[in-house]
């Protein structure tokens, strides 16, 4: 079957087929589509992650494993997690070294604690059920762990918001056409983007998922947001 887009019911087979679909050219048409500004998200997830040595780190939805590189690079335990195949395979054909997993994030298949951090980028969106996979975010990362989630939000600047909307609905998938192996899941990308909650809602989501201390701060004018959390201790 050829690769398609995703509805924004979000059923697990129709995502991660889309996904397959894009697996091979899928980190270059996002650096092209973001003008190389996905670099800099993903360098200031890896900072807020803040991860040492011996820690161990789930990066769910990792896709090619292009975001749990810096950890692994560093010396940090790290598990790139997606449930899409074809993302895992494209990633272990560039980095066989990973310990690339399959996994779903409302189910995930760890045992409960077995994280000292849990940090999903640009997948959270793609989730049919925000909240059960916060809760198993929530199990399987230690008492006192920390949860980062690297999301598209809604830019605070009115004049930029505006502009930015009109580029998700009409110039990015004609961009996307250009550069990608399946230009419709894009247009997937742009309407899940504009039917996302906005920050404060998110953080809302994320507490009540019983995750603590959770902020957010946000990146590139609040086109995406660094939502930060902290496992409760008792």
């Amino acid at each position: 079957m050829s690769p398609t887009r995703a509805d924004l019911d979000k059923q697990p087979h129709e995502v991660a087929r889309m996904f397959d679909g894009v697996a091979r050219r899928y980190d270059v048409t996002n650096t092209v589509l973001s003008g190389g500004m996905d670099h800099l998200w993903r360098h200031a997830v890896v900072k807020a992650v803040d991860a040492a040595p011996g820690d161990r780190v789930l990066d769910i939805a990792a896709g090619t494993g292009t975001s749990s590189e810096p950890y692994a690079d560093r010396g940090v335990q790290v598990v790139p997690a997606d449930f899409s195949l074809g993302m895992l395979t494209e990633g272990y054909r560039r980095r066989p070294d990973l310990p690339f997993t399959a996994a779903d994030a409302m189910r995930l298949p760890f045992a409960d604690d077995s994280f000292d951090v849990v940090t999903m980028s640009f997948g959270l969106r793609n989730v049919a059920d925000v909240e059960a996979a916060l809760r198993e975010f929530l199990r399987v990362v230690r008492p006192g762990g920390r949860l980062v989630v690297c999301e598209f939000s809604r830019p605070v600047v009115p004049v930029f918001s505006t502009v930015y909307n009109n580029y998700l609905m009409r110039a990015l998938p004609r961009v996307a056409r250009r550069v990608s192996s399946n230009p419709e899941s894009y247009v997937y990308l742009a309407e899940s983007i504009r039917a996302w909650p906005d920050q404060r809602a998110l953080a809302q989501q994320v507490r009540a998922a019983g995750w603590e201390q959770v902020r957010w701060r946000n990146l590139s004018a609040g086109v995406v947001a660094l939502h930060h959390a902290v496992a409760p201790v008792d």
